[in-house]
């Protein structure tokens, strides 16, 4: 049945999607901040996950070279850049999430919430107030 074997051969590009499709979607659907920055989290992951498996070839051993250098020419290396690259981009997305926590917590001090649409509504109601003061101050209607 070529239909099961391409769905087994390919499960590191599926896992890969619906782990993106996750995290985009909780980004993109959920208004808790905190819950946001757990759907960034579910992307990274799983790019990081689709890099790291692009890395890998089948039979290849680390490229680390014997110390009498006599190197076989059969022997096939796998690549290690994407994981070397990977390393960089989680030490990242450990700066962007601690990052993104710490503003959440100011945001928390500040309006009290960490709901998308409270916070918008706080927003909206100091600009109303803010322009209704300026608006008379300046001798405008408001």
């Amino acid at each position: 049945m070529p239909t099961l074997d391409f769905i087994l051969g390919h499960m590191n590009y599926w896992l890969f999607t619906v782990l993106m499709m996750t995290g985009l979607y909780i980004v993109v659907a959920k208004g808790n901040l905190i819950k946001k920055i757990v759907g960034l989290n579910l992307f990274q992951s799983a790019v990081f996950m689709f890099y790291i498996s692009l890395g890998k070839v089948t039979g290849g051993t680390a490229p680390i070279f014997p110390l009498d250098m006599e190197i076989d020419p059969e022997t096939i290396y796998t690549n290690p850049l994407p994981h070397v690259l990977i390393l960089t981009a989680i030490v990242v997305g450990i700066a962007t999430t601690s990052l993104g926590l710490a503003l959440i917590v100011r945001i928390r001090e500040e309006y009290n919430t960490i709901e998308e649409d409270e916070i918008l509504a706080i927003e909206t109601e100091l600009v109303t107030q803010e322009n209704r003061t300026l608006g008379e101050a300046m001798g405008g209607r408001a």
